[in-house]
């Protein structure tokens, strides 16, 4: 397993070098300002106001509430081709160790009247279900809004844009199933999704995207996610001209995939090893979301809900987890 794994995570490392390896770099990309200011750090989450919040939460269906998070485990995918450090989980208090360590100094008796169990858990802030803070890919050394990481980014992170600024994500939210639309579980790997698929989806689904939208993509991906080598191998993804569509036309606030990273590799643009992270977070201010669980919502044919969840407030983080649900509307 730990072989393959490795195989896996080179295979991605590849891929990766690969696209930045042939690629000229591009000086022409720059940053986007905010139109909400000069200090803006949130960017497209400026449109969750409180007209917004209600207008979604007055249309909820009730019933049914679908959980769009991973399980976190050791094993789980992660990101040590790049060298991030993968999940781990260890215990640090048991029932049975508390009665021979005695960490409390209550004594013998009492530890075993009261069963104690804790533990702890590290991981890369990109591991399972999350959200990615605008200072998580810049240009040129700035990120969103022109902040520069000479001045804003120290040993504690970023004191600009920080995911802790990100405020709880109540919207509309649109799944656009593209595996279904194309008929089948899950997208063949390094597929990468088209504007026409986009088209095609909401065309089969019957759904309209409206500015504000949370929208997620579903490549079937996940049905691989506990195999974590076949799951980081290769993954499908949204294209540049589909991301494009969904900025610039739709108006969404911020777009998702049930994949790795939303994007497939290598790249298709040149100067760009990531360019739907620069272009999203760093040009448009348009947060992230990645391995997020939409199965269940591809199941049952929901397409349009409210959207309910928040991140960790990490200060000066560029990304933390998410528990979001989605619950169906009216």
């Amino acid at each position: 397993m730990k072989l393959a794994h490795s195989l896996a995570g080179a295979a991605l490392a590849l891929a990766l070098t690969t696209a930045a390896g042939t690629a000229v770099a591009s000086n022409a990309a720059e940053v986007g300002r905010s139109p909400w200011g000069a200090d803006d750090q949130i960017g497209r989450l400026n449109m969750i106001t409180e007209q917004s919040r209600a207008a979604v939460l007055g249309r909820l269906r009730g019933g049914k509430v679908y959980d769009l998070a991973t399980e976190y485990f050791v094993g789980m995918p992660s990101w040590q081709a790049a060298g991030d450090p993968h999940y781990q989980f260890w215990m640090t208090h048991t029932p049975r160790g508390t009665q021979v360590d005695d960490p409390m100094q209550v004594g013998a008796a009492m530890n075993a009247h009261t069963s104690y169990t804790g533990t702890a858990f590290s991981m890369y802030s990109h591991t399972g279900t999350h959200i990615d803070a605008l200072n998580h890919f810049g240009i040129g050394g700035r990120i969103w809004n022109g902040f520069e990481a000479d001045q804003h980014l120290g040993d504690r992170g970023w004191n600009k844009a920080g995911i802790e600024k990100f405020p709880p994500l109540i919207a509309r939210g649109v799944l656009l199933d593209i595996a279904a639309a194309k008929g089948v579980d899950m997208l063949p790997d390094q597929y990468r999704i088209t504007r026409q698929d986009l088209l095609a989806a909401l065309e089969k689904q019957k759904t309209q995207l409206q500015r504000g939208d949370i929208v997620l993509i579903r490549t079937g991906r996940m049905k691989l996610f506990e195999k974590a080598d076949a799951y980081i191998a290769q993954p499908p993804g949204l294209g540049i001209d589909a991301a494009r569509y969904l900025v610039e036309e739709a108006g969404a606030m911020v777009v998702g995939a049930d994949n790795l990273s939303l994007e497939t590799f290598p790249s298709e643009v040149q100067g760009e090893y990531v360019p739907l992270h620069t272009y999203l977070l760093a040009q448009h201010g348009v947060p992230i979301i990645e391995l997020i669980a939409l199965d269940e919502l591809s199941r049952d044919r929901v397409y349009e809900f409210a959207f309910i969840g928040g991140p960790l407030k990490i200060r000066g983080g560029d990304a933390a987890p998410l528990r979001p649900v989605a619950i169906p509307l009216r």
